[in-house]
């Protein structure tokens, strides 16, 4: 007991001494802000996070893992944070969507979120400032396209600031305590399409009700008996909800890509993307014409849509992601000469290229 009772002594002793180079580091946060707004810099800086996080991982020798180390410092960044000044971020909620669980993912759970009822007031918060950033679906794996978010960007001057890339894992959720109890199942119309095959085999003659999202598809799950629900892990437990079955999508690599957007940009980072929108001239061959400066500098295109630009029949809006910075000169000199050629054409921002999937 002699033993024990010195080792609990020594973690209280650590404890507190953490405790106090944690207030030390948030009274340093506060005379950083006051410097950050006497020289009118931007409160907010990733890169430099990512800077500290990735020189913590490197001096850490362990047995503490990597993985806690980044949600530990993610808090007590977006903590200190806000004593320079709150950080506000809306999403496409409710609380418990998978837009949700991506703001979570990238901000942390200290930042100020806002709920809000589709992606159009997503970017009018962040338009009228009420809101630093938004979150955003832009493209599924499987599903495509989230067109109605490429529509946004035509109509907002906004910019992207980040990106996240989110493993899509759908579960089966309730109150009942087994699938043969289950008498009705709710989701949004993709997660349905996309768990097509493990209900056909699971859930054949139960229906099938759509709703409009997973997260009010887990508390319509929670009001009726026999009621389930597709939805995510933080749907389950925000909705306590039994976890029927996990991850019964069909396509087990089903991911995401959600955008930050906000009013300014991230600084350059070394590896990123930018993504432009551009309209074509209406004659033979122009979109060809457009992307040769792409080829000629040795740019990679790494996606692009068309949507409909809804001011004349048949013209469309091209939507482009390329690797590089705005300010690589390959990629102003390419850019440039895309400009020349199109007859609408934005940069839609610069921001850092990411491959690991949050999950």
């Amino acid at each position: 007991m002699d033993a024990l009772k010195d080792l609990r002594d020594r973690i209280d002793s650590i404890d507190e001494n953490v405790l106090r180079l944690l207030n030390q580091r948030a009274n340093i946060a506060v005379e950083i802000a006051k410097v950050k707004k006497e020289q009118n810099l931007d409160y907010y800086s990733p890169k430099r996070e990512q800077e500290i996080m990735d020189n913590l991982q490197r001096l850490n020798k362990g047995p503490f893992p990597n993985y806690a180390l980044r949600i530990i410092f993610k808090e007590i960044f977006c903590a200190s944070l806000s004593l320079e000044q709150p950080v506000s971020v809306a999403y496409l909620g409710p609380p418990a969507t998978y837009t949700h669980q991506a703001a979570l993912k990238y901000f942390s759970s200290s930042c100020k979120f806002m709920s809000v009822h589709s992606i159009r007031e997503v970017f009018v918060a962040v338009d009228s400032e009420k809101a630093a950033f938004g979150v955003v679906p832009i493209e599924n794996s499987t599903e495509g396209a989230v067109n109605y978010t490429l529509d946004m960007f035509i109509d907002f001057n906004l910019k992207v600031y980040a990106e996240i890339l989110l493993a899509i894992e759908h579960n089966l959720l309730s109150r009942a305590s087994c699938k043969e109890e289950i008498t009705k199942v709710y989701s949004h119309p993709q997660p349905l399409a996309q768990c097509r095959e493990w209900l056909e085999r699971n859930m054949l003659g139960i229906p099938m009700v759509e709703a409009l999202s997973t997260s009010l598809a887990a508390k319509l799950a929670t009001e009726e008996e026999g009621a389930a629900a597709i939805g995510s892990e933080l749907a389950g437990k925000l909705y306590e909800l039994n976890f029927i079955e996990r991850n019964i999508e069909s396509i087990k690599d089903n991911v995401t890509r959600f955008l930050i957007i906000s009013k300014k940009s991230p600084d350059r980072s070394g590896d990123d993307k930018t993504l432009i929108m551009f309209t074509v001239k209406d004659e033979p061959g122009a979109l060809h014409e457009i992307l040769k400066p792409f080829k000629r500098q040795k740019i990679n295109l790494t996606r692009i849509e068309s949507r409909p630009s809804k001011k004349k029949a048949w013209e469309y809006i091209f939507f482009a992601d390329i690797e590089g910075h705005i300010e690589d000169r390959r990629v102003n000199k390419a850019l440039s000469q895309v400009k020349k050629n199109s007859v609408l054409f934005k940069i839609l921002g610069s921001y850092p290229h990411v491959e690991n999937i949050e999950r």
